[in-house]
């Protein structure tokens, strides 16, 4: 199953949940230095450095240094790697109530990581985007 296409679809289905919980940025050298790989959400290297996001609280425990806490949103609907549209829109619903947001597209959903202080905006601004495809 490759996920949803169709811009339409996916606007007037998607379901942002805000999951629990403040996550942060970090970056370190290799991930051979973490305790635990499984406490990770995900991780990217890059070309300076590994950037990993996790839970603010396993930060901390690991005396991680981050300097931005997020708020993590889940767009409940599978979209598609293809599909063309989808974070253009929600980033310009956001960039609207002047939200940054950083995206990670993953196979199944996408997710968006807003300022913890935004939060509550932000939901709102998903709520209104797929109310106005209902119209």
């Amino acid at each position: 199953m490759s996920g949803e296409k169709d811009l339409n679809i996916l606007l007037q289905n998607m379901e942002p949940v805000l999951n629990a919980g403040e996550y942060v940025f970090c970056t370190i050298e290799n991930l051979g230095g973490i305790p635990d790989i499984e406490k990770i959400l995900f991780f990217f290297r890059e070309t300076e450095a590994v950037t990993i996001v996790l839970e603010k609280t396993i930060a901390d425990k690991w005396s991680l240094e981050y300097s931005y806490i997020s708020s993590w949103i889940t767009l409940n609907i599978h979209s598609s790697l293809e599909a063309v549209g989808l974070t253009a829109a929600f980033a310009n619903a956001l960039k609207k109530e002047n939200i940054s947001c950083n995206v990670v597209a993953a196979y199944f959903h996408d997710h968006i990581f807003i300022a913890k202080k935004d939060a509550e905006k932000a939901m709102e601004a998903l709520h209104a985007l797929r109310l106005a495809q209902d119209l």
